[in-house]
């Protein structure tokens, strides 16, 4: 078995993470980076220039737990496990972190462009606010109400068919 390769990540705050290619790779961004720049890509730091060192190590260790995984293609938003929201024990308790840190995730998933951590980064906010009132979720996401109560009964009335389903 030959040697892992080693690339170079750099957040935006300027550190350098060492990542297995393997790993690095779940990211299709990093994998299309490598495909254009080719072995260029293991002497030089990949600059990844909208996360920074925390959110950056917290993603590559759920690549690196989840590197072995299929990936997913293009087919697969068919799939009926995009309908639930139901989460693997190992990723419910990688995404139990603050609020920040939780949509920096998402954010990194979606920028890094790693389809399945962020599924699991929307489907820990869906569950976040499943069965809850909007009182409820404005306080849980520290959101201000900025409706008046006309404009809150009127929104009422006009979704009412959305209501004890």
């Amino acid at each position: 078995m030959s040697e892992p390769q080693i690339l170079k990540l750099m957040s935006n705050d300027n550190v350098e993470i060492p990542v297995d290619k393997d790993v690095a790779c779940r990211s299709i961004l990093i994998k299309n980076m490598m495909d254009d720049i080719g072995e260029q890509a293991l002497t030089e730091a990949i600059p990844i220039p909208n996360v920074n060192e925390a959110v950056l190590n917290k993603v590559i260790e759920w690549c690196v737990h989840h590197k072995n995984d299929p990936t997913q293609t293009n087919d697969d938003d068919a799939d009926s496990r995009k309908k639930t929201t139901d989460i693997d024990e190992w990723d419910q308790k990688f995404m139990q972190v603050d609020q920040e840190m939780l949509f920096e995730i998402i954010l990194a998933a979606n920028y890094l462009d790693i389809k399945a951590l962020l599924d699991v980064g929307c489907k820990t906010v869906a569950n976040m606010i499943k069965g809850k009132s909007p009182e409820e979720i404005r306080k849980t996401f520290n959101i201000q109400n900025d409706f008046t109560p006309e404009e809150e009964d009127q929104i009422r009335r006009e979704n009412e068919w959305a209501e004890d389903r």
